[in-house]
């Protein structure tokens, strides 16, 4: 079967592979150009390609729809005005050595201004006076007009991106790309706003170079070169004032562009690369460009040097069509589908069609978090019906920020007709964790234990706790607070649920990727600490497990800082995940007490002596710590416990059970599927100067404490 011949590159790629090289190379020109003469025909040469690029930037700038598409603009008007500046020098050295400085410059104080210094001086002084007060004064206003507004938009262009994110209107590498693109919008017009100084000190700079070369070209020539007064004031006034026209008419075309492009952020690579293939995208500003050519060359301006330009131009121009020409019609037909294309028999017949294979890769990935909502609870997302839980979503990123030390992943919101109504449903890569039901026409009220009256509701169950609560009428709200409710809006029910679930299933959303990126945000600052402990001591991913050990227990870990120096000590006698755990539970004391302590007073449930001892004797380790106990010990430490977390929540206070470090693991271990909200604390976690108050005792008769097998 015949193969197809790869692709050729296309005339721009092969343009742009090697603009490195003639970019650096017209840079040391525009160096040499300063310091060593060159010669009249060169210095004719660089002023028709001065004022041949003017005139592709206008075309270009016209044709452009957008800044990004001539995002390399500021910096290619910063090295266009170096040229014309450098023409200029080289420009006044051929004047005043020479008294000539090349056809170009003859032409223009002979053509254009007819021989006639004193109307050149005029013609000069109105292009001066155009480009200055009206183009340049007002592309700079527009610049930093476009500036100040583009980043004033920045934060409400980020919240809407952000928005279209959580509802899921948008994927994360799009929102990523959009919020690149804000970035790159702010980054052009503040640099066309700097950019645009290029060309109003380009405009003085050509007054005052105009002045010194006609008081010094009059004092040259008659001093040095024996002149009359006249002949030394016609010769050197006109070549003056033709020199400073023929670098000041592309000057004004630049300026043109300049206004033009910022009243339409920065570039994908190189500047060269972006001018090799922006400068010449467009093949009706070349063609254009090289017809105005030709008419230059006829109407004075030396052909030898217009001409092949133009036929340059023209050149790349029809390049440019055919390209264009050549993949409108292979996207209309299809490769597979030309005549005479490998495998058709002398090309008589058409192949059909190939439909591209889909790519079922996208299909693989899962949202990490998702928010699944029925028709009914529309109006709770819908900006223009009101709804703020796209806010509230936010919100809850950053509380979970702030208070866990992790970075919650985007929770996509979408609609789900298969659910009922009042429904939604939250999901964790993919997987259901909960459902709930809310009423959007009514209000949530909850007895915190204060209420006396009952009130009309429908009964329900607060979805985040599980507490009683009753559904009431908006026009209720106000009696029920009165009565001592607490009464909550439906987006506040659903808002607090997610956070709980944020909150219980943290560990999940820490993957290694999330790991890796708190780390480096720590690296930024504490560089000293991440080396040491990653890779030489302990990988990402036990760190990880750590870290996710922490958050299980509902520890936040942002004072990250502190969990890592206490790793990096602690690795160095072990790597198991558990004792590392336990050790920097160990130094997060204060911030563990400070979560549970009211007034300094830490309230906790203390473990029988021999309750300890025989957990202690149980735990065996290995890859978790556990305790095997024979079911009747554990039904008797499980009755024990139920009674006195009912002891302290009847009083007011959160339970929590303090004990020995070595037994602190398992005993949460063994109780977690009973009580799975219950803290269990060890001695070494209890910080200094903290008060402690025990409310009660777990233990269970001596008899019953038998670890299995222990009569064997």
């Amino acid at each position: 079967m015949a193969t197809a011949a790869p692709a050729r590159p296309s005339f721009l790629d092969r343009l742009g592979s090697t603009s490195h090289a003639w970019v650096a190379a017209a840079s040391v020109v525009l160096v040499v150009l300063m310091i060593v003469p060159v010669p009249p025909w060169v210095l004719d040469m660089l002023l028709s390609l001065n004022i041949t690029v003017a005139l592709i930037i206008l075309l270009t700038a016209l044709y452009t729809e957008n800044a990004l598409a001539f995002s390399v603009f500021p910096t290619l008007l910063l090295i266009v005005t170096l040229f014309r500046l450098s023409l200029n020098i080289t420009g006044t050295r051929s004047i005043l050595l020479h008294g000539y400085a090349g056809q170009v410059i003859e032409a223009f104080g002979n053509v254009v201004v007819g021989g006639n210094y004193a109307v050149g001086i005029v013609i000069f002084a109105i292009l001066i006076v155009i480009q200055f007060v009206v183009i340049t004064n007002g592309a700079g206003r527009v610049a930093e007009v476009a500036a100040r507004f583009t980043l004033d938009a920045m934060p409400g262009k980020q919240l809407a991106v952000d928005a279209d994110l959580n509802a899921g209107l948008i994927t994360e590498a799009e929102a990523r790309e959009r919020r690149k693109n804000i970035q790159r919008a702010a980054d052009f017009y503040g640099a066309m706003d700097g950019a645009s100084k290029f060309v109003r000190g380009d405009a003085v700079a050509a007054v005052i170079i105009v002045f010194v070369n006609i008081i010094g070209g009059f004092v040259i020539g008659i001093f040095q070169q024996g002149m009359s007064i006249i002949e030394a004031l016609q010769r050197f006034t006109l070549l003056t004032i033709g020199e400073g026209i023929v670098t000041q008419i592309p000057a004004l075309l630049i300026s043109t562009a300049t206004g033009i492009i910022v009243t339409r952020a920065a570039s994908e690579g190189s500047f060269g690369h972006d001018l090799s293939r922006q400068l010449v995208q467009e093949p009706r500003a070349l063609l254009i460009a090289s017809v105005l050519l030709v008419l230059f060359g006829f109407f004075g301006l030396p052909p030898v040097f217009m001409f092949p330009l133009a036929a340059a131009l023209f050149w790349f121009a029809m390049r440019q069509f055919r390209a264009k020409k050549t993949a409108a019609s292979a996207a209309a037909k299809g490769v597979a589908g030309q005549p005479g294309a490998p495998g058709v028999a002398g090309g008589a017949m058409n192949a059909p069609a190939v439909k591209p294979a889909e790519s079922v890769v996208p299909l693989l990935s899962y949202d990490p978090m998702e928010l699944e909502i029925g028709f009914g609870l529309i109006p709770l997302v819908d900006v223009s019906q009101g709804g703020d839980l796209l806010e509230r979503i936010t919100m809850i990123r950053r509380h979970a920020a702030r208070d866990l030390g992790i970075v919650v992943p985007p929770i996509r919101v979408r609609d789900n007709l298969q659910l009922k109504p009042s429904t939604y449903v939250v999901k964790i890569y993919g997987l259901e964790v909960t459902r709930a039901e809310v009423m959007v026409s009514r209000v949530l009220a909850m007895n915190p234990g204060t209420a006396t009256d009952g009130i009309d509701g429908i009964p329900t169950t607060e979805p985040a706790f599980g507490l009683p609560a009753l559904w009431i009428a908006e026009s209720a709200r106000g009696d029920a607070e009165m009565a001592g409710y607490t009464v909550i809006d439906p987006t506040s029910v659903i808002a607090t649920h997610l956070t709980e679930i944020i909150k219980t299933h943290s560990p999940d959303l820490l993957g290694r990727q999330e790991t890796s990126a708190l780390l480096d945000n720590v690296k930024q600052h504490y560089p000293v600490v991440v080396e040491e402990l990653i890779p030489n001591l302990l990988t990402v991913g036990e760190v990880q497990r750590v870290l996710q050990n922490l958050l299980r227990e509902r520890i936040p870990i942002r004072n990250l800082l502190l969990i890592l120096e206490n790793l990096a000590d602690g690795a160095r006698a072990s790597k198991d995940i558990d004792y590392l755990t336990e050790r920097v539970r160990a130094a997060m004391a204060r911030h563990i007490c400070a979560e549970y302590a009211e007034n300094g007073l830490l309230s906790v449930i203390t473990v029988d002596p021999r309750l300890e001892t025989l957990l202690g004797e149980a735990v065996r380790r290995g890859e978790d710590a556990y305790a095997l106990l024979d079911p009747g010990t554990v039904a008797k430490i499980y009755a024990s416990l139920t009674k006195k977390i009912a002891d302290a929540q009847q009083g007011g206070l959160h339970p929590i059970v303090l004990t020995s470090p070595g037994t602190r693991l398992a005993l949460k271990r063994l109780t977690e599927r009973a009580a799975p909200s219950l803290v269990v604390l060890s001695y070494s976690e209890i910080a200094p100067g903290l008060r402690v108050e025990s409310i009660g005792q777990i233990s269970t008769t001596e008899e019953a404490l038998e670890p299995v097998g222990a009569g064997a």
